[in-house]
């Protein structure tokens, strides 16, 4: 089904917005478009700084867990922090380790095996904890859901602090819904019900950082120590997908900037390997270049060493394990891209194909994989889709959703049916034992409220407008809107009546269209398209016919008139700048 292009209709004063900020109304329009709507709302938007920052203290229990961690820490008892397998898991750690040893604490750290261990704290660390005389436990990006193994934990008398940003577990009954907490001594989750934290949507290596803050300040550093954790909590709040709003947009932009003069040799090397240019990094680049190579070795190695990247003290060392994980990575691509034709397949001929909620077993896919299968299905189907392969004890897997669809509360409702699962309304994690595949699906699909409309990806445009209005400094005010991502997404402009010049397939693989487009007035810019080929000829031979397209190709005369969504950029070659439209969509 294609997808439906919408245009955003939020209301504002966006002359009078643009004159107060400087900024083009267009620019104004897009950040209302993002719900950025009150004047200190917009101007930490433009110019928020770490002055913008809120107060570690307004979030529960951080007063709490902060004073026991000094505590242990004047007392000379062992601590050891336990984090995830993932990119937000792996900087937490390497946050919390690194910030408790600049004062002094004896501290260690141990990341779960994705395979032996699955998820999180479990009985088994918590044990291994106990016999190497731990004192204190310290979770991050990990631990909220973790009743009865942190009950366990008590009973053997540690001490436990949860740091975690996952949503809390409930149970709901005709009086609504009730929350579970741990025995744990202190819980740090803004999203307790409890917490009055200003902006409850950071990653665990946000509140890890914060943490940190709140112990070195308690400990007597330069106010400002905490600060050279910012590109670590950066590179997890991209690489986590949270919501690039608010705070979170702060970590990123201020830890960016650290990135870019990073002395971190880990990731120089993780950067230099990928032939990036560091001082130009953005949030993209994090996103789908250093982020899976991260995330690589808790996929399909261990996550441990990430970690010993990002711990490595001298540079050669640090080449070597940026090395291992960018090998580990092309390993992971060749992995995935075969398992999700194997995917495609199964759904293709089964009954699945007619499901609203899409319930995927694969067999000896490996299970670190079934997230990005997950999302890869998601993006083909747009329907809200979970992928199950086997494990040790059933079956275990990885959901991803779609925004009509809340995936941790659907999955709450049908609890008994899992050993174990946790998230957020857009992904989760889960187990169960295979007798309860059938009975998942089936639940889910009968519960499910999703309609037609529902289930038709729409495409949100931003603002329709002419080609021909774009110029360099329109381009270059959209850096301000800068880093793009979750919730801030990249603006999606469009424009109609578009007449094409001409047409060629350049590159080395010839997989980019690049486009001579005549404007409304006229004026003829240049476009280009990364993807889409054949969208845009089957869309063109549907319209026009054949004949029109081999015109456009001969560079001839033709009657095409094609709607584009867009996004502007600037083309420099030989000395030459120029605009040039970034073509995402045809119609």
């Amino acid at each position: 089904m294609k997808a439906k292009w919408m245009v955003q209709a939020k209301k504002a004063d966006f002359n009078g917005i643009g004159e107060k900020y400087n900024i083009d109304p267009v620019l104004a329009r897009i950040i209302r478009n993002r719900d950025v709507i009150r004047d200190e709302q917009i101007n930490i938007y433009l110019n928020g700084t770490i002055d913008d920052m809120y107060d570690p203290l307004l979030m529960k229990d951080m007063d709490k867990a902060t004073d026991i961690v000094v505590d242990k820490i004047n007392t000379g008892k062992k601590i050891r922090v336990i984090g995830d397998y993932d990119i937000d898991g792996v900087n937490s750690i390497y946050i919390l380790t690194n910030g408790l040893r600049e004062v002094n604490a004896d501290v260690s750290g141990k990341i779960p095996d994705r395979i032996k261990d699955g998820y999180g704290i479990n009985e088994r660390l918590i044990d291994e904890a106990y016999e190497d005389g731990i004192d204190t436990i310290i979770t991050c990006d990990n631990g909220i859901a973790a009743i009865e193994q942190i009950k366990h934990a008590k009973e053997l008398g540690m001490t436990v602090i949860v740091t975690d940003h996952h949503d809390i577990p409930f149970v709901e009954d005709e009086d609504g819904k009730k929350y579970i907490y741990s025995e744990a001594d202190a819980i740090v989750d803004p999203k307790r019900e409890d917490c009055e934290y200003p902006y409850p949507l950071l990653c665990g290596a946000g509140i890890a950082m914060k943490f940190i803050q709140v112990v070195f300040e308690k400990k007597g550093l330069n106010k400002d120590a905490w600060q050279k954790y910012l590109e670590f909590a950066a590179v997890a709040t991209v690489g986590d997908i949270v919501d690039l709003q608010d705070e979170n947009r702060i970590i990123v932009k201020e830890g960016l900037k650290r990135l870019h003069i990073s002395k971190n040799y880990g990731l120089n090397a993780l950067i230099e390997l990928n032939k990036l240019e560091k001082s130009t990094i953005n949030a993209y680049h994090i996103g789908f270049v250093l982020g899976p190579c991260l995330n690589a070795s808790g996929r399909l190695d261990t996550a441990m060493q990430a970690l010993a990247m990002l711990n490595a003290s001298d540079p050669e060392n640090a080449g070597i394990l940026a090395n291992n994980l960018k090998e580990l990575n092309d390993t992971r691509k060749d992995m995935t891209q075969e398992q999700c034709e194997k995917a495609y397949e199964i759904i293709d001929n089964s009954e699945l194909k007619d499901d609203k909620v899409l319930v995927v077993y694969i067999p000896g896919c490996h299970e670190s994989l079934c997230g990005i299968i997950a999302g890869r299905i998601r993006e083909r189907y747009y329907k809200p889709t979970i992928v199950l392969t086997d494990a040790e004890d059933g079956l275990k897997g990885s959901a991803r959703s779609i925004e009509e669809y809340n995936m941790f509360d659907e999955l709450n409702k049908v609890r008994e049916l899992m050993t174990k699962f946790g998230g957020h309304p857009m992904a989760a994690g889960l187990s169960l034992k295979k007798e309860n595949l059938e009975n998942l699906r089936r639940e889910l699909n009968a519960r499910t409220k999703l309609t037609k409309d529902d289930l038709t990806e729409k495409i949100w445009i931003d603002v329709p407008m002419p080609i021909d209005y774009v110029n360099e400094q329109i381009i270059e005010q959209l850096s301000l809107l800068e880093p793009f991502g979750k919730a801030n997404e990249k603006p999606v402009f469009a424009d109609k009546n578009i007449g094409i010049r001409s047409a060629s397939i350049i590159g080395k693989n010839k997989n980019v269209l690049k486009l001579k487009l005549i404007a409304g007035n006229g004026k003829i810019i240049d476009g280009i398209c990364f993807s889409e080929i054949e969208e845009f000829e089957q869309i063109v031979i549907e319209k026009f016919g054949k004949s029109e397209l081999d015109a456009a190709y001969k560079g001839m005369n033709n009657s095409i008139k094609l709607s584009i969504i867009y996004y502007p950029s600037i083309n420099e070659y030989n000395g030459n700048v120029t605009v040039q439209m970034v073509i995402k969509k045809f119609a």
